[in-house]
Formats: structure tokens, C-alpha cells, sequence
């Protein structure tokens, strides 16, 4: 008969691919953003957001924090990478004030974490001590990660358009969760079920608003087309003495 941990194993590598899936879901819209060469109205606290719940997780699942959780430390490493890339062209194609404080939100993360690391090592000398303080963190910077996306959320319901809220990042989203929902849940870790259980209800959400507004979306896409592609009509003036054309009001 199959283990309870051979079934979290399993579940937990299916979990490294669904969230490095999860994390690779934005490339087309930073293929968007280096081809237009600005952010236009994307925001980057969902990318922020996840590399300080990367950073955490890295954290929890040291072996001198929480033993025997490298299927923990090796997609959140490997998110570390991905969601440094996203902010780095972030950074590259914004400018002012947009620049600083997307730089100055990354320093202070870096530097919260490094010291977060110093004073629990230091301070606690228990593994479920250990455990205990960064899970904690991990709860609410990991709800704050699903919960980022709230704010692109609400501009989907004032514009009624998700043009910029990609259907893939939420289905990503939702299939990530379910499975690190369940690899939490086999053999029981509160501090990895409750981001993961709300991850799953934000990007239900998510979808849920992404089949409300599609219709409309694609008629203002379409209206935007149309408005892009629309010719003034000439006006020709003709003069009666020389015979010649002209141009009237400087339109063609």
C-alpha cells in the first residue's frame, strides 16, 4: 500500500510544476512590456508581493527552520529567480516616481527577510520555534501574494474589461493552490493550508470575473480597433482660378 508520504511527495513535485507554471504564466505580458517598451497600466505589486512570499517560503523550508521540505525550498528558489527577472524589466521600462518606489519596496523586502533570518536563528532555538515565527510570516505574506491581485480586481469590475488580467495567471493561480492545499493537508501543515486554501477561493474569483466581463472586454477592444483604424475624410477645396487642388483645414 502507498504511503500518506509517498502521495505528499508526488502531490509536492505536481506542485513544483503547477507553480513554476504559475510562475512563467506572465512572460507573455513581459514580452508585451519589452516590446512596447513601458508597463503601461500593469502593476507590479502581484510580482513584489510573490517574491516576498518566495523569500519566506525559502526561509521556512531551511533544514535549521523546518526539516525536510527541499520540494519547498526548490520552487520557491526557483520563483526567487523568475520574480527578480519580472521586476527587474519592470524597472527598466518604468520611470519617475513608479522607478523608486518599486526599488524601494524591493530593498526593504530583501532587507526584512535577512533580518527576519538573523533574529529567528539567533533567537530561537527549537526547530517547531523556528517553524512557528516564519510559518506565522509565511501565512500572511503568502495570503498576501493571492490577495494581490485584488487590486487588479477592482479595476476589472470599475472598467468591466480583464485586458489586464490575464486568464492564464488565474488558472495558474487556482491549479497551484489546489494542489499545495493538498500537499498541506496529507500531512497537516498550518502554516502551508491557510495561504494555499485562500489562494484557491481569490482565484476562483478571478476566473468568475473573467467570465462576467469577456463579452464586454472583446467590445471594447473592438471599439478601440475601430477608432484606431477609422480614416478622416478628405476635404478637397478647389480653387477656380488656378484649377488646383488644395487640402482644406490641413486634412487629407
Amino acid at each position: 500500500m502507498v504511503s500518506a508520504d509517498t502521495i505528499r511527495t508526488v502531490i509536492g513535485i505536481i506542485g513544483n510544476g503547477t507553480a513554476l507554471v504559475l510562475f512563467l504564466s506572465p512572460v507573455p505580458t513581459f514580452y508585451r512590456i519589452w516590446k512596447k517598451k513601458t508597463v503601461e497600466q500593469y502593476s507590479a505589486v502581484p510580482y513584489l508581493a510573490t517574491l516576498l512570499n518566495c523569500m519566506m517560503w525559502v526561509l521556512y523550508g531551511l533544514p535549521l527552520v523546518h526539516p525536510h521540505s527541499m520540494l519547498v525550498i526548490t520552487i520557491n528558489g526557483t520563483g526567487m529567480a523568475i520574480e527578480l527577472t519580472y521586476i527587474a524589466l519592470f524597472l527598466a521600462y518604468s520611470a519617475g516616481a513608479d522607478r523608486r518606489r518599486v526599488l524601494l519596496i524591493l530593498v526593504a523586502e530583501i532587507a526584512f527577510v535577512a533580518a527576519v533570518a538573523a533574529l529567528v536563528l539567533s533567537l530561537a532555538h527549537t526547530h517547531d520555534g523556528r517553524s512557528m515565527v516564519v510559518g506565522i510570516l509565511c501565512v500572511v505574506f503568502g495570503t498576501g501574494m493571492y490577495a494581490a491581485p485584488l487590486s487588479v480586481m477592482k479595476m476589472v469590475i470599475q472598467t468591466k474589461s480583464v485586458e489586464y488580467m490575464p486568464l492564464f495567471l488565474s488558472l495558474a493561480s487556482l491549479v497551484n493552490g489546489v494542489f499545495w492545499t493538498a500537499y498541506a493537508l496529507i500531512k497537516f501543515d498550518l502554516y502551508m493550508t491557510i495561504p494555499n486554501g485562500l489562494g484557491v477561493l481569490f482565484a476562483v474569483g478571478q476566473v468568475v470575473l473573467y467570465a462576467i466581463y469577456y463579452k464586454s472586454t472583446q467590445q471594447i477592444l473592438e471599439a478601440r480597433k475601430r477608432k484606431a483604424d477609422q480614416i478622416p475624410m478628405t476635404e478637397v477645396v478647389v480653387d477656380g482660378k488656378n484649377g488646383n487642388a488644395a487640402a482644406g483645414n490641413g486634412r487629407y
